[in-house]
């Protein structure tokens, strides 16, 4: 082996930290999971071996869990052009393939898509977005998170719902955590989205009632970022309710995937 292979094989395991799997077949759909501001692989370990036919692939942002030590992303653009690296890696095989991102993981998967289609690389048989006003869809989330002090951050996380107390309330825990929450936040309120084709991949949106930060009505703006199918099922529940009813979330994507997994 050598020294590129070595360190390919390093920066894939960086990023897909949760590859190997049971119950998945080597080449079943992979499903890779972007998550949300501050998130890491491990919100989606859960629905690992919970999707029939379908290898959950979570992805590991920089600068979290076992990155932890790696500086955030502050920007989209450099984010999506390394991801899309390892994306176009893992399915260049001609693997199917399917995204799905939760928040500010739905708006770089979007972005993520729209890189690898600059790039002329195969197109997923589907995306999948939760927590996400459409990218094109003004939205005034109020003060910016990036420029927040700490105790704003911590009760801007408190009513958001999500992080346990238990966190928000150790100091030594919030060194760790908050330094990648606010630039994931930079990454998305220094977003700027730019006009292009519709994809030309199915997407499903998953909007729920009581969602601060992504409306009904905003996240169903989402069907004109595609030419193929759009649908919608909405969730009771806050920003987190596909996580906290997961086994619906995994009906609507199973659903979704029957044709493909």
């Amino acid at each position: 082996m050598t020294v590129n292979d070595v360190t390919s094989a390093d920066v894939m395991q960086r990023w897909l930290p949760y590859r190997a799997q049971t119950g998945a077949a080597a080449d079943a759909l992979a499903l890779f999971c972007l998550p949300h501001a501050g998130g890491g692989a491990s919100a989606y370990r859960a629905w690992q071996n919970r999707l029939p036919g379908v290898a959950v692939l979570p992805v590991q942002p920089a600068g979290r869990e076992n990155r932890l030590r790696e500086p955030p992303y502050e920007r989209m653009a450099p984010l999506v052009s390394d991801l899309a690296d390892v994306i176009l890696a893992e399915v260049g095989g001609g693997r199917r393939y399917a995204v799905y991102g939760h928040s500010l993981g739905a708006l770089v998967s979007f972005e993520l898509l729209r890189e690898i289609r600059r790039r002329g690389g195969p197109e997923p048989v589907h995306l999948f977005v939760s927590g996400c006003v459409a990218p094109h869809r003004p939205f005034d989330d109020g003060p910016p998170v990036r420029d927040m002090s700490r105790p704003e951050l911590v009760e801007m996380l408190r009513k958001l719902g999500g992080t346990p107390d238990w966190l928000l309330n150790d100091p030594s825990v919030l060194e760790m955590i908050l330094p990648a929450i606010q630039a994931d936040f930079s990454v998305k309120e220094t977003y700027e989205y730019y006009a292009e084709p519709a994809l030309n991949v199915p997407i499903t949106a998953l909007p729920s009632t009581d969602d601060p930060r992504a409306g009904r009505g905003l996240v169903a703006g989402w069907r004109d970022q595609t030419m193929g199918r759009f649908d919608l099922h909405t969730f009771v529940g806050g920003h987190f309710a596909v996580f906290e009813q997961a086994k619906l979330t995994h009906k609507h994507i199973s659903e979704a995937l029957r044709a493909w997994a």
